[in-house]
């Protein structure tokens, strides 16, 4: 194990960016440096799900030239969650004091993950970054895409009862100690239900959550891993816990604090 590399963020502590990929080979070079240019203080660790593209060699390439940069090697196409969940395990081992979610196709603005930390160093534990407050954005959606993000966010807002505009949304920045309450070995959710689980998991902890607005931009090269599989996912579990989650309000007996379901 070795320490942390990148110096601490000021007010914020050692900040790990991690970015899951499998076939990114074209988009990754650019996304990390954006991101080290953005918060030169930042480590990045890309998680590569051994990509048949060669996405794992641009990642060694890039930690050899640059000691922040970090590669973590897994075995095989395993998911969005379980990538995140080595991730978040690889930088707590650490040390690290906040950890980053962030797509490595270029759909997040690392520009935009200061205003991200400026909300961890004001206190919240968990910051998302919305499309859908505000000031948020998507460019380059058809309808049909935005349409599906709304109604989902929506969908889980109402179903989970968690006040939150883009649930669904991958960028996001975790303080170590928010995560270390998430019980993130019971996890096993994937996609955008992983998204949707760890936002609901921190709400019920009664952990201050907050969201800054964003601008999406969709990818230029490569192809998105959205698929029906991962959204039916999402309807199904979030069905399922918003009714475990009604079922326990309804058993709870008066003046008893809200369960953490």
């Amino acid at each position: 194990m070795t320490a942390a590399s990148g110096s601490p963020v000021p007010g914020v502590g050692r900040v790990l960016v991690i970015m899951p990929t499998y076939n990114e080979r074209e988009n990754l070079a650019a996304v990390v440096a954006r991101t080290r240019a953005a918060v030169p203080a930042a480590d990045v660790l890309v998680a590569d799900d051994a990509s048949p593209d060669g996405t794992g060699e641009v990642a060694d390439k890039l930690a050899a030239d640059d000691e922040q940069v970090h590669v973590l090697h897994r075995p095989g196409k395993h998911g969005l969650g379980a990538a995140y969940l080595d991730g978040f395990d690889w930088g707590m081992r650490r040390g690290y004091d906040v950890l980053v979610e962030m797509d490595a196709d270029g759909s997040h603005p690392p520009e935009q993950l200061p205003d991200l930390l400026a909300r961890i160093r004001a206190g919240a534990d968990l910051v998302l970054g919305s499309r859908w407050v505000p000031g948020g954005s998507v460019v380059n959606w058809p309808k049909s895409r935005e349409a599906l993000s709304r109604a989902g966010n929506t969908y889980a807002r109402v179903a989970l009862g968690i006040p939150l505009s883009d649930a669904t949304g991958g960028f996001r920045a975790f303080r170590r100690t928010a995560l270390e309450r998430l019980d993130l070995d019971e996890v096993a959710s994937q996609g955008y239900c992983f998204q949707i689980d760890l936002a609901m998991r921190s709400v019920r902890r009664g952990l201050r959550v907050e969201e800054v607005p964003i601008t999406f931009v969709e990818r230029e090269h490569g192809t998105s891993k959205m698929s029906k599989a991962i959204v039916a996912e999402a309807f199904w579990r979030v069905a399922e816990w918003g009714t475990r989650y009604r079922v326990s309000q309804l058993r709870r007996r008066p003046g008893e604090a809200p369960g953490s379901d």
